[in-house]
C-alpha cells in the first residue's frame, strides 16, 4: 500500500495511531510523521564526514531504542531519515547546488535537463557514511520482522 499523503499531518499523533502510517517507497512521508519528525530531524545534518558519522549514529541509536521498544513506525522514521542522509549527501556530492535539475524557462517545455556532475569528494564521504548506517538498518533483523508484522496487520490491500 503507498503512503497516504491525504492524512491529516499536523493532528496525528503516529505513536498513538501507528495503524495509520503506510511505509510508502524510499523516505515518503519521512518530513510529516509526528512525533518522529520533531524527535530525530534535530540530529540529522551531513556537510562534513564527521557530521555525517555523528548525525547517523545518532539517529541509528534512535533506530536501535525504537526497536526495543516495538515502535516500527519510529524505527522506519529513523531509517528514513539515514537513508535520507545518504540521498541528500550524494546529491551534493554530485551538484554543488544541490539541485539535480537546471531551472528551464516556458520556452523549453517541461524537458528537464540534469546538471553537469561534479564530484565534491568530502559529500561523497558524508554519503558513504550515511550509506552504510542505512543497509545496517535496512537488514536488521528485528526491523525486518517489524515491517513484515506491520505490513500484515495494517497494509493488506
Amino acid at each position: 500500500m503507498s503512503f497516504d499523503y491525504s492524512l491529516d499531518f499536523k493532528n496525528i499523533d503516529f505513536r498513538q495511531h501507528p495503524e495509520l502510517y503506510r511505509v510508502g517507497k524510499g523516505e515518503q512521508g519521512v518530513l510529516l510523521v509526528e512525533p518522529y519528525k520533531s524527535e530525530i530531524l534535530p540530529y540529522w545534518r551531513f556537510k562534513t564526514p564527521d557530521i555525517a558519522k555523528n548525525s547517523s549514529e545518532k539517529i541509528y541509536s534512535l533506530f536501535l531504542a525504537y526497536l526495543e521498544q516495538d515502535d516500527f513506525v519510529g524505527a522506519d522514521m529513523a531509517r528514513k531519515f539515514i537513508q535520507m542522509g545518504y540521498t541528500r549527501s550524494r546529491r551534493y556530492a554530485n551538484h554543488k547546488s544541490g539541485r539535480k535539475y537546471k531551472q528551464t524557462s516556458p520556452e523549453t517545455g517541461d524537458k528537464k535537463e540534469i546538471l553537469p556532475y561534479v564530484v565534491d569528494p568530502v559529500k561523497a564521504e558524508s554519503a558513504a557514511i550515511f550509506k552504510a548506517k542505512w543497509i545496517e538498518a535496512k537488514t536488521n533483523a528485528k526491523y525486518l520482522q517489524l515491517l513484515a508484522k506491520h505490513k500484515q496487520m495494517y497494509e493488506i490491500d
